[in-house]
């Protein structure tokens, strides 16, 4: 499986599983990133953090490390 980290710009991926433990996976999937969700990455930051992505309607930055816990297809 690859993570959210991996998916390029312009592509879009559908969450297959958030990973981690407690307040971060919370955290995570209360910004609406939960299993069978699309998600457009719009940009990257040219040092990779944060990406910037459309999930549900609304725009969201993601920092790296939140973004390598989201296993996508």
């Amino acid at each position: 499986m690859r993570t959210l980290r991996e998916v390029k710009c312009g592509e879009t991926a559908r969450v297959v599983k958030v990973s981690g433990e407690g307040a971060v996976k919370r955290r995570i999937m209360d910004m609406g990133i939960v299993k069978g969700v699309e998600i457009f990455v719009h940009k990257v930051a040219p040092l990779g953090d944060p990406i910037e992505v459309t999930v549900r309607g609304y725009e969201l930055s993601l920092r790296k490390a939140d973004a390598g816990r989201i296993e996508v297809e």
